[in-house]
């Protein structure tokens, strides 16, 4: 087993070295605000995540597991440096390097014995191995470097870098990372490939083992493929509506072919969350760059900005104005089991209907907290926002509803309770939550995405069992 130092402990990091102590590694965690490091220490996740804390509080307590701000320590004795942090979205696209940067030069300023550093963020094709430089521009003059293309006689440090991406989905981190469908590493020697091998060795899981640039392409390749799945479902839904198709029954016929497979194909409001669009938008400016027209990826963020708020033109066209108008709002964050607001649907709404004037009552089991630091409780421009803890309280004499998070809390109300709860019974479904049809019979005038009518005549029949045996 390894000493493991983890640099941030935001999704990435955090839920990488949690996982490596769940395996048998000695793992630190590394992060530069002590109250953040304080809480983790009490078992207490930065990061709303299913079954983290209890992994947390287990290896804690085991002694597998520890968290500090001081990167001195944690960085001079390990055998690998994890870099987790955050690689933020710029004004033009790509992708502040900014915090890559700082840790390359702490782990340079600080390592004192042959080291591998892996980057798992998200990065532009070609950074790591800016990142092995930088490491050898700030490694203090006394010391020699050994990269993998350096092995002269003398030298006293090995330091290499490797890419080793994260494909966790958060909301489900902890088993994406421990039950994964592959591990992809890139590495340019064969001491950094092994040495990535037996650190996931106790993880059991197939390993794809290519060069750095290949791995960091994998990443966003994966990614924005993804990306490019659900713009062209929303972009067939919006045309089922004009047509009189369900996209729902031509997501269920497309997906018994196994070339398409049946994930990603729920059409609704668009993709949001900290990967797929921050990486839509660094690949397409890479390619840019390069002097690349990368097209589909161009439509697919296209698509999913322009369906964002597909919603709120609906309604714009079904009523005069939201100006004194109760708007309850069901769901914040961008998808359900994460508190995370990154590219949510509700930024892009919500400041729409508070410029019409409209008195929001908005409801999420976790997201509201975060939400309030964007927009506090109380008056904003024309109009205002009011949080609530029961759902009742956001349609209780509501004009209008939205749904913009598919929360069970949320998929828990009955068709009926908004007929009963709201002034009108006026529901805009970003989610298709519910059926066409039932919505209408319970009196509520129901908007969904690409589902103009019912499901009507869809039925699927079993495959028939034949018997071979006797036939030649």
């Amino acid at each position: 087993m390894y000493n493991i130092a983890v640099a941030g402990t935001g999704y990435v990091g955090l839920v990488a070295g949690v996982c490596f102590a769940e395996v048998g590694h000695q793992v630190t965690c590394v992060d530069i605000d002590e109250s953040k490091v304080k809480l983790m220490k009490q078992g207490i996740s930065p990061i709303y995540e299913s079954g983290l804390e209890e992994l947390m509080r287990k290896n804690y307590e085991a002694g597998r597991l520890n968290y500090t701000t001081d990167y001195k320590k944690a960085y001079k004795n390990a055998d690998a440096i994890f870099i987790g942090v955050g690689t933020p979205e710029k004004s033009d696209g790509s992708a502040d390097l900014t915090y890559i940067a700082t840790v390359a030069r702490q782990i340079a300023e600080t390592i004192e014995k042959d080291c591998l550093v892996v980057v798992k963020s998200t990065v532009p094709v070609g950074t790591n191995d800016k990142v092995e430089q930088f490491i050898y521009d700030f490694l203090p003059h006394e010391e020699e470097l050994i990269t993998g293309n350096d092995f002269g006689v003398g030298k006293k440090i090995r330091v290499e870098v490797a890419s080793n991406p994260e494909f966790l989905a958060q909301g489900t981190a902890v088993r994406d990372t421990l039950n994964a469908a592959r591990i992809i590493i890139g590495t340019e020697s064969k001491w950094a490939e092994e040495m990535l091998m037996k650190i996931y060795e106790p993880f059991n899981i197939p390993i794809v083992s290519v060069n750095r640039r290949s791995a960091e392409m994998i990443k966003y390749a994966s990614n924005d493929f993804l990306a490019l799945k659900i713009s062209y479902m929303n972009d067939i839904a919006n045309l089922c509506e004009l047509v009189g198709a369900n996209i729902q029954d031509v997501a269920i016929g497309m997906s018994f072919d196994d070339r398409i497979g049946s994930k990603f194909l729920n059409a609704g409001i668009g993709y949001g969350g900290s990967c797929f669009p921050k990486d839509t938008k660094a690949l397409k400016y890479l390619a840019e760059q390069y002097g690349y027209d990368l097209k589909t990826i161009k439509a697919a963020i296209d698509v999913n900005t322009e369906q964002k708020t597909k919603l709120y033109q609906k309604a714009s066209k079904r009523l005069i104005t939201f100006n004194g108008l109760k708007v309850a709002v069901l769901g914040l964050t961008f998808k359900p089991g994460t508190d995370d607001l990154r590219e949510s649907p509700s930024l892009d709404n919500i400041p729409l209907l508070l410029d019409q004037g409209a008195s929001i009552f908005a409801y999420d089991p976790v997201g509201s907290d975060n939400f309030r630091k964007k927009y506090s409780e109380g008056k904003h421009k024309k109009g205002n926002i009011t949080y609530v803890k029961d759902i009742k309280d956001a349609l209780n004499g509501a004009n209008v509803c939205f749904i913009f998070t598919e929360w069970d809390q949320i998929k828990a109300v009955k068709p009926e309770d908004y007929k009963k709860y709201m002034k009108t019974p006026l529901v805009y479904d970003g989610r298709n939550i519910y059926g066409v049809d039932y919505m209408r019979e319970c009196g509520v005038e129901y908007y969904s995405v690409g589902r103009p009518i019912s499901k009507g005549n869809l039925s699927i029949i079993p495959k028939k069992e034949t018997d071979f045996s006797g036939t030649r």
